[in-house]
């Protein structure tokens, strides 16, 4: 009798009540239409840049600029993911994030869109994102930490295919006209503005912190908190994966104008992949990513390690494939195992930092440093490949 209980230990369940489900479901809504303008890049890159009238260079310089700002304030806020609740960290940013998104899609000048790429990141990212992983993080127990991950990706993905549908469907119906991007600016602008009021009554208001006393003391255990986290060497290891496997992802967006300058497919055509590879392809790769690398890979770590080695193999078979419309069929089947791959481990590389053990009420300001090292390539990574591009046009830039 005793062995048969040894057997069988009662796993706790992902969500340990129903408030904390509905908030994981209000974090993923979030998540994904702050970031309504990089989902568009991944399906409609060529449109985008006639409505700003703007080169691959100079997109390029715009995620550049996206990048470096965030990361910046990655850095310079991370001590206020466990100083201030998710409540003032996330819906002020999000409404903020709303109102900038829309004023995007009513301009083509380059120096406006450079002031708007830069508040987006401030308001989208900066303080924003950090607030919820580390609130994802803190949805479940730490032996949960890859499958969370995993569905909060994966339900990620399922927000981005309505995103993408729908403005496909008003790019399509209004006659391919860029009205139809414009006003999908508006839409996800105006959903962006009632998250972040939905989220102001709905996420908690009070810190993690063990400190009940000033302002001074909380900051004090933030602080410490920190110095004790950033000495772990896992959490810099984890960082520098994430950082690797983040460069991989900045090349998805012109994957598409691969399709379009070396396969000569047609635009909407390779806008309909866009969508089954970068939506589809990521709910059915990040959903069951934490199941399958607990499964059959010991873990996160596991798991990002085989898909490295799996990019590689993918990636050179790319380099080797004619560059002609008859083989545009047999590029786009080679393609989706790759991007689906790379969006297997981006729904890992935050798990490792909820699985090492990190106390919930310092896993914040952990979160949002690595966060810096994770998404440091945004800093440069869309400048270079749009750079490599528009120099040397053709098979040889890609």
């Amino acid at each position: 009798m005793k062995q048969m209980d040894s057997h069988n230990v009662i796993t706790p369940p992902i969500f340990a009540s129903r408030y904390i489900f509905l908030n994981f479901i209000l974090l993923t809504l979030c998540a994904q239409f702050a970031f309504s303008v990089l989902a568009m890049k991944g399906i409609l890159l060529p449109q985008m840049l006639e409505l700003w009238a703007i080169s691959k260079t100079q997109f390029g310089l715009l995620m550049t600029i996206y990048g470096v700002v965030h990361n910046i304030f990655y850095v310079g806020l991370s001590w206020a993911q466990d100083r201030f609740s998710p409540r003032l960290l996330i819906p002020i940013n999000l409404v903020l994030g709303g109102i900038t998104t829309f004023f995007l899609g009513q301009t083509s000048d380059f120096q406006t869109l450079c002031f708007l790429f830069l508040v987006l990141a401030m308001c989208c990212d900066g303080a924003f994102w950090p607030a919820i992983l580390s609130s994802v993080r803190k949805s479940t127990s730490d032996e949960h930490q890859g499958k969370i991950f995993g569905v909060f990706e994966g339900g990620r993905g399922i927000v981005e295919l309505f995103q993408n549908a729908l403005t496909v469907t008003l790019y399509t119906v209004l006659g391919h006209s860029l009205l139809g991007l414009e006003l999908a600016f508006k839409f996800n602008a105006l959903i962006m503005i009632l998250l972040g009021i939905v989220a102001w009554f709905r996420l908690p208001v009070d810190s993690l912190l063990k400190s009940t006393g000033d302002s001074n003391t909380k900051m004090i255990e933030v602080i410490e908190g920190m110095k004790l986290s950033l000495k772990l060497p896992e959490v810099w290891l984890a960082s520098l994966t994430g950082f690797f496997i983040y460069f991989l992802y900045t090349s998805l967006p012109f994957y598409i104008t691969y399709l379009t300058d070396l396969h000569t497919l047609p635009v909407l055509a390779v806008s309909v992949f866009g969508i089954a590879a970068t939506s589809a392809g990521r709910i059915g790769s990040a959903f069951p990513a934490g199941f399958i690398a607990a499964k059959f890979f010991g873990g996160t770590s596991g798991g990002m390690r085989a898909g490295l080695i799996a990019v590689v193999v993918i990636a050179a078979s790319m380099a080797v494939l004619p560059h002609s419309a008859v083989f545009a069929w047999l590029a786009m089947t080679i393609m989706m195992p790759l991007i689906l791959i790379i969006f297997f481990m981006r729904a890992l590389y935050f798990a490792p930092f909820g699985e090492m053990g990190l106390p919930p009420r310092f896993s914040g300001s952990v979160i949002a440093t690595a966060a810096f090292v994770v998404y440091l390539p945004s800093s440069f990574a869309y400048l270079l490949w749009g750079y490599l591009l528009d120099s040397y046009p053709g098979v040889s830039g890609y």
